[in-house]
């Protein structure tokens, strides 16, 4: 097996953008590790449960096992059974994405560039609650998927089972591609349905390449049922091969290849495979199938962005014949090179030493050098074409989600959206010397992660830090500490609430002051509705013949939103509201922006004391498996913290119960939860929505934080 450690130069049509996604523990980083053990990019195999894993590089994802931030690789891969496609090295920019819950931004991130996904999936637990959530972010940027079934070998472990979860759970049409030759400790390899072979893989790391053979006689009747309903699952995407099907009854298998690589472009099907990749099996009929079905940039053939200023619909061909387009995707801070701009470049050629424009900023930035990735490793190159995933050194104001192009040809493609945080801590230094090192390692921890948030108590002048979940946050203290030197005390996690009304209110804001020289006049009536969860705010500006002047309506709304940030209720953000401004009346001398926009803010505060508000909390989508004897002991439990149970399925020797929780209530749920089953449940939380938290709650909410 060659190993390529330097880039090769291949067609648009031979390179594959790809991410690997999947549920936590699924086993995303160990398939990586065979793809890049199998393409040739490493000599030895990484494994996660030794913290040797190439592309879990940081000290905390080693010791915890677990991916923390995507990790981007370069490799190639030359077909190994017969296929459509030419048979050449085909360039796979890899990313590898974390499966929990708490570092989705690298997942959302991460599918905005990608072009193709391959999602992961545990064999004996099937489809679960954040394979759902990737699954929903790779369906909001349109990335066409395959599937792949992985510890086939694992007790449990159930093909058909699962097969039929992605089925009702994704809502989408699953193709099985191989049929598995027994399962747990019998599991033996994979049949290719289309090929008609099978395929064997020693039980030994030495001998890695499957042995291909005649279909074993036990398997023929299953195997043959299996690729005729495949076959017409294919024919049914496409209406001469349906009609050549119905009339002939025999479809080549390069006809099949072919109208099956269009259907999954066009997310018509998802093709399933399966194997274990801790025992190096089936792996090499999924790179095939990356080669085979996903997109190259062609097959995506263009992208569709906006003119700054004037909002005109452009639309730019993945080619390197076209204008320069490029999508920064995150940022990074290296020890050795500084700050690295993940990059995808959509068209054009980009070259070190030029410069080029930040079209959201509006600022010009200079390309420092470009790096091809390997996780933490770098390779220098002096240009990067489209349908290529870079790193550039250099660029100083660009930041997650913005478009860089040529300065004559300006475009703004999609960003990217987070969620907000749900949870918070109060951070400080432990010495003098830490507290600017602080305030630094914060600034760039905060660039590097979208979902991680930065404010400060107005009351105690504490910092304090949001994200999506304790680990989350502890990971960012423990960064902080170790990258940057940094000890700092840490406050209990406290949850995100946020304030709403429930009803429609009005409220008039004057602010008049006279006290010598020139004085303060500004005066406005404002009127104010709830809006539907996850709206968020908006200002309409209802103003007719002047009685507020065109240049104080902007700091009228500015006034209101900084009102908004502080709350009314217990100094939580207030969320989902709309605020017309529909009267006012101002002074010729007397009248600011300043007294307009102390006016919003008064105004805000009288208005919302009518109408009816509210403290919300975030709820999250919970999922334990248990097995069946702790069942009626962990749903008490759930109905002791505000749970409503969803419903309970059963998986094997495991009852699935899902539930909606209170945040408030789930904090080192983990912890209880092992300790009320010895050890033998699990669990997984995921962000849902904001409801209202009762009132008696409510009251005692209010009363902690006015102490």
């Amino acid at each position: 097996m060659s190993v390529q450690q330097k880039s090769i130069n291949v067609p648009l049509a031979r390179i594959r953008n790809i991410g690997i996604i999947a549920h936590i523990d699924a086993g995303k980083t160990t398939t990586t590790e065979r793809i890049l053990y199998f393409t040739g990019k490493t000599y030895k195999i990484g494994e996660v449960h030794e913290g040797a894993a190439t592309m879990d590089w940081m000290e905390q994802e080693q010791e915890r096992g677990i991916t923390i931030v995507s990790a981007a690789t370069t490799t190639y891969w030359t077909p190994y059974f017969d296929t459509n496609l030419e048979k050449a090295p085909y360039r796979f920019n890899i990313i590898d994405t974390p499966g929990h819950v708490d570092f989705t931004a690298e997942v959302e991130r991460s599918l905005r560039v990608l072009d193709g996904g391959v999602t992961v999936l545990d064999a004996s637990e099937g489809v679960q609650s954040q394979s759902e959530t990737v699954w929903r972010q790779a369906d909001k940027y349109n990335v066409p998927r395959i599937c792949f079934v992985n510890k086939m070998d694992k007790l449990g472990a159930d093909f058909d089972a699962t097969v039929e979860d992605i089925r009702v759970k994704f809502g989408v049409k699953p193709a099985p591609m191989v049929l598995p030759m027994g399962a747990e400790g019998e599991f033996r390899g994979v049949i290719q349905l289309i090929d008609r072979n099978a395929l064997f893989w020693k039980d030994s790391e030495a001998d890695t390449e499957p042995e291909i053979k005649e279909i074993p006689e036990e398997f023929k009747e299953k195997a043959e049922a299996s690729r005729a309903a495949l076959v017409e699952l294919i024919a049914e995407t496409d209406d001469a091969l349906l009609e050549k099907f119905f009339s002939e009854g025999d479809i080549s298998i390069n006809e099949l290849k072919a109208a099956l690589r269009k259907a999954v472009i066009e997310y018509k099907l998802v093709p399933v495979y399966a194997g274990s990749s801790l025992k190096n099996t089936g792996v090499q009929p999924l790179l095939d199938a990356v080669v085979e079905y996903l997109p190259s940039p062609i097959d995506i053939d263009h992208i569709v962005g906006l003119q700054p200023k004037t909002d005109v619909e452009l639309t730019r061909k993945l080619i390197p014949e076209e204008k320069l387009t490029i999508l920064a995707f995150k940022i990074q801070t290296d020890p050795h090179v500084g700050r690295l701009t993940y990059c995808r470049i959509y068209s054009g050629v980009l070259k070190s030493g030029t410069y080029i424009y930040n079209s959201t900023r509006g600022k010009k930035e200079r390309v420092g050098r470009l790096l091809l990735m390997h996780a933490n490793e770098r390779e220098e190159i002096p240009e990067a074409k489209a349908g290529e995933i870079v790193a550039i050194v250099g660029l100083k104001d660009t930041k997650t989600g913005d478009t860089l192009c040529d300065e004559d040809s300006q475009i703004i493609l999609e960003g990217i959206t987070f969620s907000d945080p749900v949870i918070s801590l109060a951070i400080e230094p432990k010495t003098k010397a830490d507290q600017q090192k602080m305030g630094m390692a914060l600034a760039k921890l905060g660039e590097e992660d979208p979902t991680f948030k930065i404010s400060s108590d107005a009351d105690t002048g504490q910092t304090i830090i949001g994200g999506m979940g304790e680990l989350h946050l502890e990971v960012i203290v423990d960064r902080m500490k170790r990258e940057f030197n940094v000890s700092a005390n840490v406050g209990k996690p406290q949850v995100a609430y946020k304030e709403a009304i429930t009803k429609e209110s009005q409220g008039e804001g004057k602010y008049i002051k006279q006290s010598g020289g020139r004085g303060q006049y500004g005066h406005v009536l404002l009127k104010i509705e709830p809006q539907e969860r996850g709206v968020g705010y908006e200002f309409v500006n209802k103003i007719t013949g002047g009685t507020v002047p065109k240049e104080y309506i902007e700091p009228t709304n500015k006034g209101i939103k900084e009102s908004l940030e502080r709350g009314f209720l217990a100094g939580f953000q207030m969320v989902d509201v709309k605020v017309t401004l529909y009267d006012g009346s101002y002074h010729d001398v007397d009248s600011s922006e300043l007294s307009f926009k102390m006016a919003g803010s008064l105004g805000m505060r009288e208005a919302v004391k009518g109408a009816g508000m509210v403290l919300l909390e975030p709820i999250m989508k919970l999922e334990v498996s248990t097995p069946e004897e702790f069942m009626g002991d962990v749903i008490g439990d759930l109905g002791s913290r505000r749970a409503q149970i969803q419903g309970t399925t059963s998986r094997g020797a495991s009852t699935i119960i899902t539930a909606l929780a209170p945040l408030a209530e789930m904090q080192g749920y983990v912890t209880i939860l092992r300790s009320m089953t010895q050890g033998r449940a699990s669990s997984v939380m995921l962000p849902s929505h904001y409801d209202i938290v009762p009132q008696g709650i409510t009251e005692k909410i209010i009363a902690e934080r006015k102490n």
